[in-house]
């Protein structure tokens, strides 16, 4: 017996969408060290993401999304763990690729949790009235991307 996946709630979809640009700048990263890019640049870029879109998003879910689980949940004490380690990654400075590899790694790994265990848990925790709530604070907006640099491009 296989079970059928939870569909995401119109509520924490944005917050799904915004996870994709996330494993998609863990993607332009991985192109990056592929193609022999310039450390400086790939940290250029992962830096403006991380400025523009990671720390909005981590508090959002911090002030938002995870208060519908106890905060001594075992889910969100590691969603909390994850989010104080890749903020640590991203104010040290990026001068190698084993330092934006680190980046990519935990970053996918987090946003892997939080889409298959963390969401699916708070989605069948929450309440209509918390859903609702999730819905007037936070709405999709469009991806604006940085792209002065798009290193991620092959350029053969």
């Amino acid at each position: 017996m296989t079970l059928k996946p939870l569909k995401r709630h119109k509520a924490l979809q944005p917050l799904s969408r915004e996870h994709h640009f996330g494993l998609l700048l863990c993607w332009k990263i991985r192109m990056g060290i592929k193609n022999n890019i310039a450390v400086s640049r790939i940290a250029t870029y992962a830096s403006w993401f991380y400025q523009t879109h990671l720390i909005p998003h981590f508090r959002i879910e911090e002030t938002v999304i995870f208060p519908i689980l106890e905060a001594n949940h075992k889910y969100i004490i590691k969603a909390l763990e994850d989010h104080a380690l890749i903020e640590h990654l991203f104010k040290n400075p990026i001068i190698s690729e084993d330092d934006l590899k680190a980046i990519e790694q935990a970053l996918e790994q987090h946003i892997r949790f939080e889409e298959r265990i963390l969401f699916p848990e708070i989605q069948k925790n929450a309440s209509e009235a918390q859903m609702f709530d999730i819905e007037k604070i936070h709405q999709s907006e469009p991806f604006q991307d940085n792209l002065t640099d798009e290193f991620w491009r092959k350029t053969d």
